[in-house]
């Protein structure tokens, strides 16, 4: 039990800590993308922000070699829309991700005749709206922007970037587009720290979660293991008297508990009841078997003074009492009755026949069940009426909705109320009338009461108005 014990802590703390581990992982990896996504944000905010600022330099006219171009950590290229570098940051020595991976500039072309030169630019800007490549008027910037990831390598040093291309519509060059970078070593600096953090701290909270997990479970366990030992205790001792500890709380193992000890109080309640039936049963054999011993001892020796019909009246009695032993163990035994349809009132009749001071009134009332148990119940409660009647018995069988009602009523001196749960104890007797020799052992109520149980329905005892005892048998009807 404590290997189990120890086994349900050990699943419990894995289990825990498991889960714990999954929801770290979990919330590790979305805030890490989080927080990649929004400083690559700001990087391609800033990247778009010093393309924007070339771009309305090239807007206003200012010529390539006059543009801001001299940030080392902020590489830009300006193509046109043939994918020609016409301008490039100073220092840039290799560039990836952008429209062209070229980082020297082309030589810039003659300048064309004034009349020509605008007539071809405005014929190229004629082309170029008829292609669709811009819809920008002349000295405009475009509002969108795209962005892309690459490397650079600027002055000697590699680093990765986020550029952003923004195009602009110039008056004599056509549209350009300018793209700029803004460097990714401090988020990539920032990610790496929450993932060094995360790396180092999430093993912590486990073993602070698993720690905690099983000093909890230990403690919420401790009860389990009181209850165990004690059991472990009753059963080396037998002794049913003691009971498991019950924890002063509101839970599981507390209602575990009561109901342990609610068990052992049922089960102690039971082996009771068997000590003392095994206790009186062996009392009543003895007598008959001790009577009828004495008797045959007798004739042996004198075969003249042999009292034979004492002796099969004995043998009869010692009959009757193994019989009743023997329904009383099935019926603790849980037998189930047979399921036929028996009709009281008929088996009223039958059973009152031939019995002196005996009266029926019945009307037909069917039930289901075992024919023999229940005549033996009529067999039962009459004999016990006819025992202490002073002049009738009274037998009457009728039906209350679903039920069926056998009501038995003598005229005699009734049963005490305190008394009236007390008769159908096994072996018990009220009053010296109803002595071994002509009140049998005490047996027949309490077979009437099992049976009746047994079928789903009431034995009970009440005083009729004439003083003397009511017996009525309620099962239900078919």
């Amino acid at each position: 039990m404590r290997r189990r014990l120890a086994s349900v802590r050990a699943r419990a703390t894995l289990g825990t800590t498991l889960v714990v581990a999954v929801a770290l992982l979990a919330a590790g990896t979305a805030v890490l993308l989080s927080l990649w996504t929004n400083l690559s944000d700001q990087a391609g905010t800033q990247a778009e922000r010093t393309a924007r600022e070339v771009a309305a330099e090239l807007a206003a006219g200012q010529p390539y070699r006059a543009l801001s171009l001299d940030d080392d950590d902020r590489p830009v290229q300006v193509v046109t829309e043939d994918g020609t570098l016409v301008a490039v940051s100073e220092h840039l020595e290799r560039i990836s991700g952008t429209g062209t991976d070229a980082v020297r500039p082309a030589p810039a072309p003659a300048a064309a005749p004034s009349g020509d030169g605008d007539g071809d630019a405005d014929a190229d800007a004629d082309g170029d709206d008829s292609a669709g490549s811009a819809a920008l008027r002349p000295g405009e910037i475009a509002e969108d922007s795209s962005y892309s990831d690459g490397s650079a390598t600027v002055d000697g040093e590699s680093a990765d970037y986020r550029f952003a291309a923004v195009e602009v519509e110039t008056e004599d060059r056509g549209t350009l587009t300018v793209y700029a970078g803004a460097p990714l070593s401090t988020e990539r600096t920032a990610v790496r720290t929450a993932l060094t953090v995360m790396l180092i701290g999430f093993p912590l909270v486990l073993a602070v979660v698993a720690g905690v997990t099983w000093l909890m479970t230990r403690r919420a366990l401790r009860p389990v293991e009181g209850i165990r030992r004690e059991m472990a205790a009753i059963t080396a001792s037998a002794d049913l008297a003691r009971r498991v500890p019950e924890p002063d709380t509101h839970d599981e193992v507390a209602r575990l508990a009561r109901t342990t000890n609610e068990t052992l109080a049922a089960l102690e309640a039971a082996v009771e009841r068997q000590r003392r039936f095994v206790a009186d049963a062996s009392h009543e054999l003895r007598s008959p078997i001790a009577s009828l011993r004495t008797q045959l001892e007798v004739g042996a020796a004198h075969p003249g003074l042999l009292d034979v019909p004492g002796a099969v009246e004995d043998t009869v009695r010692l009959q009757h009492l193994a019989a009743d032993l023997l329904l009383l163990a099935r019926l603790d035994a849980g037998e189930r009755p047979a399921d036929a349809r028996v009709d009281l009132a008929a088996l009223a009749r039958e059973e009152a026949a031939g019995r002196v001071r005996v009266s029926v009134d019945a009307e037909p009332a069917e039930v289901s069940g075992s024919r023999g148990q229940l005549r033996r119940v009529l067999a039962n409660l009459l004999d016990n009426g006819q025992r202490h009647a002073r002049e009738a018995v009274t037998v009457t069988v009728r039906r209350e909705g679903g039920r069926a009602v056998v009501a038995v009523a003598d005229d005699g001196d009734g049963v005490p109320e305190a008394d009236r749960e007390r008769v159908f104890e096994r072996f018990v007797r009220l009053d010296a009338a109803r002595s071994r020799d002509d009140g049998g052992a005490g047996l027949g109520l309490a077979i009437a009461r099992d049976v009746a149980e047994r079928h789903g329905g009431t034995l009970t005892v009440r005083g009729t108005p004439e003083g003397g005892a009511l017996f009525e048998l309620r099962l239900p009807s078919v």
